[in-house]
């Protein structure tokens, strides 16, 4: 998926890039459902952008979250920055979904790609080195980007300002869902062991990673911010480097990283569809669930 990869970071390393430009983007890829919705916070704007391929069978629904603060920092920082990996990601599996389908490889459920475009975006201080911001608040993007159709989420983030996963490439997180944080999908492990050609690398979570921001608590970053607002499950996709970098570090995204993680996602999005892949056990979430309770309180904003 390199082409896609190229294209993508060619068309967001604009600083005029915004909705439009990415719909006409992922038209001329074959995209026919696309939607682009500018929203205003207090610090600014954002585009997002959603896009449906659908297909003829009954096969189930996974959604793609490009999460992220924002493409770049302007005027504080010129250039694509390293936040921008969860953009980058989602609008390539759309594209390469896209033109899949025109060929004729057409999945057996539905994929909905959504994430949001924002050039000037602002940086937050946060150690180990600092983060992006974003325009809108958590539960506006939420709102855009969570399909309350899916039956299960893939949330893709950059998640290298950190030392807890200190490899180049991507990993993966355990399951979430309504709160519970269940153990790391078998069947994800192995597409990720099949599309990198190594051992997969699992990105730990603690409680507090899977509250909402409103909360006040530290967290890895918003790539389990999804699964504060809905029931699907929910995988973290992240995309990992061997040293902390800066979220908004210019000219920091890995193009092999992003293939790699871009590729894993297509390749669940074909899997899933197909009912051969399993986010989690339900009869052990639901043994789980009669034993110890809901855990949908950690959903919840206080």
């Amino acid at each position: 998926m390199l082409r896609e990869i190229a294209e993508v970071i060619d068309l967001l390393d604009d600083p005029d890039v915004d909705g439009a430009s990415v719909e006409a983007f992922l038209r001329s890829a074959g995209a026919m459902d696309v939607r682009t919705e500018r929203v205003k916070g207090e610090r600014g704007h954002t585009d997002f952008v959603r896009v449906c391929i659908r297909s003829d069978g009954a096969g189930p629904t996974l959604g793609i979250i490009g999460r992220l603060g924002g493409v770049g920092a302007r005027p504080e920082r010129l250039g694509l920055v390293s936040d921008a990996d969860g953009a980058i990601v989602a609008l390539a599996c759309a594209a390469k979904l896209a033109r899949a389908a025109s060929r004729g490889d057409r999945l057996r459920g539905t994929v909905v790609v959504t994430t949001h475009v924002c050039p000037c975006s602002p940086i937050i201080p946060h150690e180990p080195v600092p983060f992006m911001g974003a325009p809108v608040d958590m539960e506006t993007m939420n709102g855009h980007e969570v399909d309350p159709a899916a039956d299960g989420i893939l949330s893709i983030d950059a998640t290298k300002g950190n030392w807890v996963v200190n490899r180049r490439g991507f990993a993966i997180t355990p399951t979430v869902k309504e709160g519970w944080i269940l153990p790391v999908s078998p069947d994800f492990l192995a597409i990720a062991r099949n599309v990198s050609g190594e051992p997969p690398a699992v990105l730990p979570l603690a409680t507090q990673d899977v509250t909402p921001y409103a909360a006040g608590f530290d967290h890895v970053n918003s790539i389990l911010q999804p699964a504060t607002a809905t029931s699907a499950p929910v995988i973290g996709v992240a995309t990992t480097a061997a040293v902390p970098v800066p979220g908004c570090a210019p000219y920091a995204n890995d193009s092999t990283s992003l293939d790699q993680a871009a590729r894993f996602c297509v390749a669940v999005a074909s899997e899933f569809t197909a009912g051969r892949c399993r986010f989690f056990d339900e009869e052990g979430f639901k043994r789980l669930v009669d034993r110890y309770g809901s855990m949908a309180h950690l959903q919840a904003s206080p």
